[in-house]
């Protein structure tokens, strides 16, 4: 569902909606060749040893994670309006360690703004309830925390959050629930099929692409949702605004405006700053000045070491309702615009 301030918002937002770039998604199909394209002329110059492996790397380690931001586009329907081919544009596990289908099913599930941030309920919260902080040993209690720093994110992020992911895939099996089984075996076999490609056509060690290629890509695109939710009473005070550069704007498919995608989660990447500066400072007080100025070097000079919050979540499950200001809420379903005041 997508919500607007006004209808005149809505209609703003209709007129990106019409344009050319829009109804053709150029932008979106030339991410798909310059990732994968990209990725493949680096690997076979590595073959043709016209360019070392060390020097190879760094390029492999940001399209890595680059192709992760791509996934989510993908599953947020861009660049076509067929699930098919768009899932089928994002299965290549370049980075190996997530499913397509698992992060596309989960991240949707956290999409429910209402839920956001409650630990047993949002998929992607950073937060522990109260009870599961208590049953926590001490080494898992410091791994928590570390996870809430810069530095932390990007050593134990990677490992901390493919082991959960394991440890709940296993523990569904433990309790017969074999929804996803078929998706773990296709995932597999994909995975045996590249590393073994990586191996023996291209001369990539394929525990070196494991370790150092797509450990540090998780890292960098870890760093995103490093603060990109706060436990607060409002849902939408529970979504950043983060003023990020270029690069990393670019890096992250705009995914920065992050209340903004979360309003609009249909509109593509590229619409994403259009659509922000046009109500720059109604989101500003939308997320209740949840906004990062900075950046993301920002967060690196503020939260290096410094946790961003508590991992324990501070309140009990549920919401209140949020003021958007004057004038009528707008929210489109099915197509149809609903209007309240």
């Amino acid at each position: 569902m997508a919500e607007y301030f006004d209808v005149d918002h809505a209609r703003a937002i209709a007129t990106l909606d019409a344009r050319f770039t829009a109804r053709t998604e150029w932008p979106t199909w030339l991410l798909v060749v310059a990732i994968y394209g990209g990725w493949l002329a680096v690997l076979l110059l590595v073959r043709a040893e016209r360019l070392p492996l060390a020097a190879a790397t760094p390029p492999l380690i940001l399209l890595g994670a680059w192709h992760m931001s791509l996934q989510h586009e993908l599953l947020h329907g861009h660049p076509t309006r067929s699930a098919i081919v768009n899932r089928l544009l994002g299965y290549p596990p370049l980075t190996i360690w997530y499913p397509y289908t698992l992060y596309r099913d989960t991240h949707l599930d956290h999409h429910r703004d209402e839920d956001l941030t409650v630990p047993g309920v949002d998929p992607e919260t950073n937060y522990v309830s109260r009870e599961q902080w208590a049953r926590l040993p001490r080494w898992r209690r410091a791994l928590t925390v570390a996870r809430t720093t810069f530095a932390g994110r990007l050593v134990v992020g990677p490992p901390t959050s493919v082991a959960a992911m394991l440890a709940g895939a296993f523990d569904a099996f433990r309790r017969g629930d074999f929804r996803y089984l078929r998706m773990w075996i296709t995932h597999a076999a994909c995975v045996a099929a590249l590393l073994a490609w990586l191996q023996w056509a291209i001369g990539v060690p394929w525990w070196y692409y494991l370790l150092v290629v797509t450990w540090p890509a998780l890292s960098i695109a870890m760093i995103r949702s490093l603060f990109e939710h706060r436990a607060a009473r409002h849902p939408k005070a529970r979504i950043v605004i983060n003023e990020a550069g270029f690069a990393m704007r670019l890096l992250y498919l705009n995914n920065n405006y992050h209340l903004v995608h979360h309003d609009l989660p249909k509109l593509p990447w590229y619409d994403l700053p259009h659509a922000y500066r046009m109500r720059r400072d109604a989101y500003a007080e939308k997320c209740g000045g949840f906004v990062i100025r900075g950046g993301y070097r920002e967060l690196l000079a503020r939260h290096a070491w410094t946790p961003t919050d508590t991992p324990v979540h501070p309140f009990d499950q549920g919401t209140t309702s949020l003021s958007m200001g004057s004038g009528a809420k707008v929210a489109a379903v099915d197509g149809y615009l609903q209007i309240s005041t």
